[in-house]
């Protein structure tokens, strides 16, 4: 995997015109401020709005579990909280790249 890192303080719109211009597979914000509620809808709007319904937005960060739930309703991915093994992020990330390909090869 190669991974992108584009810093601290990118704007949703950094975000989803980064992900375009990268091609990305996976989008993963690390979100330690409060504003989750805020950030991951409106980058996964962005992201659909640039026609990257196949690009995977997860990440992490201090959030409620009622707030993960509630954001993976709208489409964001798994969310990580504090202390969540690295192998579990990666293993997480593999199994959705292989079965959105294996989506693909079918279509």
């Amino acid at each position: 995997m190669e991974v992108i890192y584009t810093g601290l303080r990118q704007t949703p719109e950094m975000i989803a015109e980064a992900a375009l211009q990268e091609d990305v597979d996976v989008v993963g914000i690390s979100m330690l401020s409060g504003a989750h509620m805020t950030i991951f809808p409106r980058v996964l709007k962005l992201l659909r709005e640039r026609g990257l319904d196949d690009v995977l937005l997860t990440g992490g960060g201090i959030m409620s579990y009622d707030d993960t739930e509630e954001l993976k309703k709208i489409g964001v991915g798994q969310l990580f909280t504090p202390g969540a093994p690295m192998s579990a992020i990666v293993d997480y990330i593999r199994a959705w790249i292989e079965a959105r390909d294996a989506v693909k090869v079918v279509a």
